[in-house]
């Protein structure tokens, strides 16, 4: 990953900044994207010092015009976009019934939205170079469905239908998609998620970030399409 350019999305979050660890210690060229300005900012004085350079741009993903001017940024400063990690996302865990519209709106708007516009916007740029990798962090309710999860899955089966139409029109531009699957992770986002879970026995965000470093550090030739990671005490098959 030496001198690759690297856009974080959700950088601040359990995975994206367990990822943006690892990434600078290999000598990446991160950018690193959130909603809070103050946590991106201690995430950057917590980077560790080899890294290389680090561009911090509080994005609010949902609005198209600020993922342009991320991108735009990046371009400013590093002339090229080589990877897109879409790690954020947000849950709202409820039976169906006491869904209100303003939930199903937050998760299209941040699952479903904000990661289209970031791959859409990340893809013109990677296309024109024929070259680049958008990694998807779905999760396995993109692939499996759960109670109290109608929202939540509508949001993440989307993000899969319009990845793979995506990789479809991108392959012959060189440009890779993987989508990773990753069972409950132990991260930040369950703590404002109102179901009863052991995150004891979820994976930890040091397995999800190296199963996305694994991803990046493929053959050249080689596209890991999917990654499917869960713990043994919950498995979708």
């Amino acid at each position: 990953m030496q001198n690759k350019v690297v856009v974080v999305v959700g950088a601040t979050g359990g995975i994206g900044s367990a990822l943006s660890h690892k990434l600078a210690r290999q000598g990446a060229q991160l950018v690193l994207a959130a909603r809070d300005s103050h946590k991106l900012s201690h995430l950057v004085s917590q980077l560790d010092a080899s890294a290389g350079q680090t561009l911090a741009v509080p994005t609010d993903i949902t609005d198209r015009q600020q993922v342009d001017i991320l991108m735009e940024k990046t371009i400013a400063q590093f002339g090229q976009i080589d990877v897109l990690v879409n790690a954020a996302g947000a849950g709202v865990m409820k039976p169906y019934g006491n869904l209100e519209p303003a939930d199903l709106e937050a998760m299209l708007d941040v699952n479903l939205k904000g990661s289209f516009y970031t791959s859409q916007a990340a893809a013109e740029l990677m296309q024109e170079r024929k070259s680049g990798h958008i990694c998807n962090v779905v999760g396995i309710l993109g692939k499996h469905s759960m109670p109290m999860a109608a929202a939540y899955c509508a949001s993440k089966y989307a993000v899969v239908g319009f990845s793979k139409c995506m990789a479809e029109e991108l392959k012959r531009f060189g440009v890779k998609f993987t989508l990773f699957y990753f069972g409950g992770v132990n991260s930040p986002f369950w703590d404002n998620v109102q179901l009863k879970v052991d995150r004891k026995k979820m994976l930890s965000t040091e397995t999800a970030a190296e199963a996305i470093l694994y991803a990046l550090s493929a053959q050249p030739q080689a596209v890991p399409m999917e990654i499917n990671i869960q713990p043994d005490s919950h498995l979708f098959f």
